[in-house]
């Protein structure tokens, strides 16, 4: 149950993208941006939490004119647009790298490099454009991964199989635990596709969302976050106001405050953003 108070006292409002903040055709919904900028009267600020690449997540943040600082690639950069400011960024060290490159060769799974500005792949990694769920994300061949090592914000890992995956993640785990983060989880839009994603460790939304706020000097207790998939479970893991839409999974519903009765794509954003501006006007 959302108190009152509690809503009025919000300052940061933190945004999922894919399956949150927009509907499924990539869209903001008309009722949510009048709400935005309406609470940015009230002096409420905005930003995002997504896993996809900073230049995928640009557009959205000059439709809403949100100039705050922008996590990406889940917490692996916290960039400002459009000055382009780091606040933050973390790659993964370039021999962890080439060790998780060369040690893929072993199995049949698919590799890519997450830059700032692309994802990077080989011609023998040509499906990754097709099964990856970096949505807006520029993709570029390579000849080989040699060049692009440096750099790197994020490995990902991607199969058809389970067990592959999961096999390569307790493989990577073992000898780098102490240095790097893995993420395992099931594709959002592709059914059936496995993904391994391998960060320098500290590096998460939860991470990059308590960077930000002290970055804003926020309080945690003035923050809110709105979610719908596993990736965004380290928010939710923070004494922050935590809403998931209907569409979530329901590891994320269970550790919400608050579940719209609305799905994405009927704008269940703009359903708990209408409760905030209520308590502001209040």
């Amino acid at each position: 149950m959302l108190k009152n108070e509690k809503l009025k006292s919000l300052k940061l409002i933190l945004f999922d993208l894919d399956g949150t903040l927009l509907k499924n055709n990539g869209t903001i919904g008309d009722e949510t941006k009048r709400l935005i900028k309406k609470l940015e009267k009230k002096g409420v600020t905005f930003s995002f939490a997504t896993g996809r690449l900073h230049s995928a997540i640009t557009k959205h943040a000059e439709i809403l004119d949100i100039k705050t600082p922008l996590i990406s690639l889940d917490g692996c950069l916290i960039k400002n647009h459009p000055e382009g400011k780091i606040i933050f960024e973390s790659f993964v060290p370039t021999k962890y790298v080439s060790q998780v490159v060369n040690y893929s060769n072993n199995y049949t799974v698919y590799v890519a490099l997450c830059h700032d500005d692309a994802i990077y792949f080989t011609q023998q990694n040509s499906f990754i454009p097709e099964i990856m769920d970096k949505l807006g994300a520029k993709y570029e061949e390579v000849d080989s991964y040699e060049n692009y090592l440096s750099q790197t914000l994020e490995i990902v890992l991607a199969a058809n199989s389970f067990t592959v995956i999961n096999n390569i993640r307790e493989a990577v785990t073992s000898p780098f635990l102490s240095r790097l983060n893995t993420s395992f989880f099931q594709s959002h839009s592709h059914p059936g596709i496995y993904y391994l994603e391998i960060r320098k460790r500290g590096s998460s939304k939860g991470k990059g969302m308590e960077r930000l706020i002290k970055y804003l000097n926020v309080n945690k207790n003035n923050t809110a976050v709105v979610c719908d998939w596993y990736n965004d479970i380290s928010l939710l893991q923070k004494p922050v106001v935590k809403i998931a839409v209907q569409n979530a999974v329901d590891e994320v519903k269970n550790l919400a405050d608050f579940i719209t009765s609305k799905s994405n794509n009927e704008e269940g954003v703009a359903e708990f953003l209408e409760l905030v501006l209520k308590s502001k006007i209040d």
